[in-house]
């Protein structure tokens, strides 16, 4: 019975990991294709914004969505239809023509992308309940890291085959993949998910209730700061990396594609040394945060290819401890029967700071280029920490004093 259950588990890994791989696909291919067609850094950071906005605008909705419908059915929509959108913006393009079509499909599978994420987060304590958690999780993102890992790499072996509108055909392969996985596992493991409850009153309720957590609960607002501020780092860098890579440092696509690998596997050997080492959550945060301005400054300064790969790999590699510092923080601050409405507006608010960032580039990289903007970040990112740690030793002293 065990084996069939683990079975039956690989099957809901592989199919996260296929959905991952298929977004990183054509997370990569936008700005990389917008950049080749236009020459523009100014573009590529519009296009990042255009790409990423809608994903993270969608996530307070996808939470309520999960309260309302099953989790499984929004899984299973959110793998159809990405793969429909696809093929729809490859149509597209051949009768019209036009970049704007792959930026279109990109944004509204990224929105795709939220709602199965949401659908899985609530899905994954219920079909596993005989694992330990920690494990589980585990689990989880070692499939998504995996997906994350090869994209790039499997997008740019691709593009060096076949045009971009066949690779973005491609990834509609790859998300029915994904959904013949866990249409596959449901068959094999008969899990009963928990039916959703009936939620009373209007349903922008929940995210009022959720707005007036992050207005009313301490410490929750220097959260959303300091997340703020990594995000904008982090959203400068992806939004800048192909036009640094291929232009301004100018290397190949293979060697972006490698830059994006690398910065993955970066994750997963950060995730791995937290696991087996204890750190308290206040190191975890300095440690992060401190190496992620470092390395943003490393990018802004970097005169060649290998400088900016380090600094590259810092800003996306110490990402993930920031993460687990800031979700164990969430949990600690958030009162558990408002952590799903309240996780979903804060995801939000963190993320909007990566588009932002994208449209800043778009706005003035033809005056500063795409370095002065980064540097602009990055030092925004200081002024936030350093902002955030001053108040909080305010706080201290007035809960000292008392």
């Amino acid at each position: 019975m065990n084996d069939k259950r683990d079975a039956s588990g690989l099957l809901f890994y592989a199919s996260l990991f296929f959905s991952r791989l298929a977004d990183q696909i054509l997370l990569f291919l936008v700005p990389l294709v917008v950049f080749e067609t236009t020459g523009s850094v100014a573009w590529s950071g519009i296009a990042f914004t255009l790409e990423t906005l809608p994903r993270y605008l969608a996530f307070p909705v996808c939470g309520v969505l999960c309260d309302r419908v099953s989790p499984l059915k929004l899984l299973r929509i959110s793998q159809l239809y990405r793969a429909l959108v696809c093929i729809a913006g490859v149509i597209a393009f051949q009768w019209v023509g036009g970049v704007g079509w792959l930026i279109a499909l990109s944004a509204v599978c990224g929105v795709l992308t939220t709602q199965g994420l949401m659908a899985r987060e609530v899905m994954l304590p219920q079909i596993f309940r005989q694992h330990r958690f920690e494990k589980v999780l585990a689990h989880a993102q070692l499939a998504d890291q995996l997906g994350t890992v090869l994209g790039p790499l499997l997008a740019s072996l691709l593009l060096r085959w076949m045009p971009w509108p066949m690779v973005a055909g491609a990834t509609a392969v790859l998300f029915l993949i994904a959904d013949g996985a866990v249409t596959w596992w449901q068959r094999r493991d008969a899990v009963t998910l928990a039916p959703p409850e009936a939620a009373p009153g209007h349903w922008v309720e929940p995210i009022r209730t959720a707005l007036s957590q992050v207005l009313h609960l301490p410490g929750l607002k220097q959260v959303i700061a300091l997340a703020a501020g990594v995000n904008l780092v982090i959203g400068v860098t992806l939004a800048t990396s192909a036009a640094m890579v291929t232009g301004l440092l100018q290397r190949s696509a293979g060697d972006y594609a490698v830059l994006q690998t690398a910065g993955a596997i970066a994750t997963v050997i950060i995730l791995l040394f937290i696991a087996r080492t204890v750190l308290s959550l206040r190191t975890l945060g300095l440690v992060s945060y401190t190496v992620m301005l470092a390395g943003g400054l490393l990018t802004g300064l970097a005169p060649n290819f290998w400088i900016y790969t380090a600094g590259f790999l810092l800003v996306i590699g110490f990402d993930k401890m920031f993460n687990v510092y800031i979700r164990s923080l969430r949990q600690k601050l958030i009162p558990p029967k408002d952590l799903g409405k309240t996780t979903g507006v804060i995801v939000m608010f963190n993320n909007l700071s990566q588009p932002l960032a994208g449209m800043l580039v778009g706005v003035f990289a033809g005056v500063m280029e795409g370095r002065g903007v980064i540097l602009g970040l990055v030092g925004v990112m200081g002024v936030i920490g350093g902002v955030v740690a001053w108040v909080g030793r305010g706080e201290n002293r007035e809960g000292a004093g008392a």
